[in-house]
């Protein structure tokens, strides 16, 4: 579904942007930062409206489907990002709150009801 790969690829974005100078910035520069940080924002939204549009037009989702599906994916992106690019290790706890998350996706996409998504 294009909505989907289009909130991947927006993900990406918005993860580097929020997160990437955690690892790259050489600079203490917090303007230069948060300017840096902007501009790669700027593709996440270029993605990210045209999934949502295209999602609540085209595939009949709804604003609460896809705020839901989003977070699942920031979460899967995050994931990844926090353990290849930052070299932190996934716990437990972690795992559990995403499985929680997971949950809501399942509830929120139609637990015993016939989905309205196309």
């Amino acid at each position: 579904m294009l909505t989907i790969l289009l909130l991947i690829f927006s993900n990406l974005f918005m993860t580097f942007a929020w997160y990437g100078h955690l690892k790259f910035a050489k600079t203490n520069n917090l303007f230069y930062v948060i300017m840096f940080s902007w501009g790669l924002a700027f593709f996440e939204y270029v993605l990210m409206v045209p999934a949502n549009r295209i999602g609540y037009i085209h595939y009949k989702m709804e604003g609460f489907q896809l705020k839901i599906i989003q977070e699942i994916i920031t979460i899967i992106v995050f994931m990844g990002f926090a353990v290849f690019i930052l070299g932190e290790r996934v716990r437990w706890n972690y795992l559990v709150s995403f499985g929680l998350i997971l949950l809501a996706g399942y509830f929120a996409f139609g637990f015993g009801e016939k989905s309205n998504v196309q």
